[in-house]
């Protein structure tokens, strides 16, 4: 399976419902909280093509983006063509 990671902070409510949606799909991630760690925030940011906001999500090689890119996928009935079947 593509693994999924997800860079979050704590108190985050779109980090929140990003993690509530891959979990009702049953799918397990990665989770690095970025609270209070400037160097991890800092790598996420050059992962995520200098994106400093938090939920950034990435489905293997894909950088899916946020929370509300994450929702959208699924609603478009993307998500589920980055996942292997």
């Amino acid at each position: 399976m593509s693994e999924i990671l997800i860079y979050t902070k704590v108190g985050c409510s779109f980090c929140m419902a990003a993690k509530s949606l891959l979990r009702r799909k049953g799918l397990a991630f990665t989770e690095i909280d970025v609270t209070g760690r400037p160097e991890e925030q800092q790598a996420m940011s050059v992962k995520a093509n200098g994106r400093r906001t938090v939920p950034q999500i990435f489905i293997g090689a894909t950088h899916v983006g946020g929370c509300d890119e994450l929702y959208d996928l699924e609603d478009a009935g993307g998500l589920d063509s980055l996942l292997p079947a």
